[in-house]
């Protein structure tokens, strides 16, 4: 059996705990280290969450004590997950890793992607910020003058109770308040349910799937609203990347990102309301 520390941001990395290491008697994750989300660490993922193998739960580390956490838990692998990072922070951190002693891990779509049993859209991009959510909500209202019932499920943004946020659903702007919202979070949900879709978000991204895929007010299609520029966390039938002719060249240069293009069915120019005609055209 191998240690494993989890290097995250409370949000892909919840995610690959789930769908790769939860029952998994090859590894033993010994904690998680968390950047990017403010006061994380010191808090940890919960029993309830982390499954039979873990009745403790998994301690968070701030991802500064890295090194020291490799050599005095004997580390054996670190797994880099969370997103929008230059491929120099992606390589940095695996020299702080391999100098440490351990190996150095990226987890990809087929030990990640759930099925689901709906067609599945996924909105992804080359980097946070090209507009992802806007388009979200576009493909939804093309699927809904369709007829179709369509279910939107957010990245994760579990700034709260962690396992409070195993599954939430926001069908109402009762539910914001219910759930206890960051205005972050209330920016993201509140255009959903104006326009009269459902959209779940939370920690646990197969339940969450799976409620979706029943959802009482029903479901014949989900569309994935990325966040950051992560991957989709479901297997899509669809990709649709977001690329930004503002930042050329950003698309080569940022993990996930390049993975999200070569990923993709459609990709799509953004702001060229705003661009040149030569950043568009590159």
């Amino acid at each position: 059996m191998k240690n494993a520390i989890i290097i995250g941001a409370a949000g892909r990395d919840f995610h690959n705990f789930n769908t790769f290491f939860r029952n998994n008697t090859d590894y033993n994750v010994i904690a998680f280290t968390a950047a990017q989300i403010p006061d994380i660490e010191g808090r940890k993922y919960p029993a309830e969450l982390a499954g039979d193998l873990y009745p403790d739960g998994i301690p968070i580390f701030a991802e500064q004590d890295l090194p020291k956490l490799i050599k005095e838990r004997h580390i054996d692998v670190c797994v880099f997950s969370y997103s929008d990072v230059t491929y120099d922070k992606v390589m940095h951190t695996s020299a702080i890793v391999n100098a440490a002693g351990a190996s150095f891990m990226l987890l990809g779509p087929n030990d990640t992607m759930i099925k689901s049993t709906k067609p599945v859209v996924s909105v992804c991009a080359i980097r946070t910020g090209c507009g992802k959510s806007q388009t979200s909500r576009r493909v939804i209202e093309i699927l809904m003058e369709h007829g179709l019932k369509v279910v939107a499920i957010r990245h994760p943004m579990p700034y709260g109770n962690i396992l409070k946020q195993k599954v939430q659903r926001f069908a109402k702007i009762e539910d914001l308040a219910y759930h206890n919202c960051t205005i972050e979070e209330m920016e993201e949900y509140e255009p959903h349910i104006v326009r009269g879709n459902v959209i779940y978000s939370g920690v646990d991204y197969e339940a969450i799937v799976r409620a979706a895929e029943n959802d009482p007010d029903g479901c014949d299609v989900i569309v994935w609203d990325g966040g950051n520029n992560d991957f989709s966390f479901y297997k899509p039938d669809l990709q649709i990347t977001l690329v930004d002719p503002h930042r050329i060249g950003h698309e080569l240069r940022y993990y996930p990102g390049e993975m999200n293009l070569r990923f993709a069915d459609v990709v799509i120019i953004n702001k060229i309301d705003t661009a040149s005609n030569e950043n568009i055209t590159q």
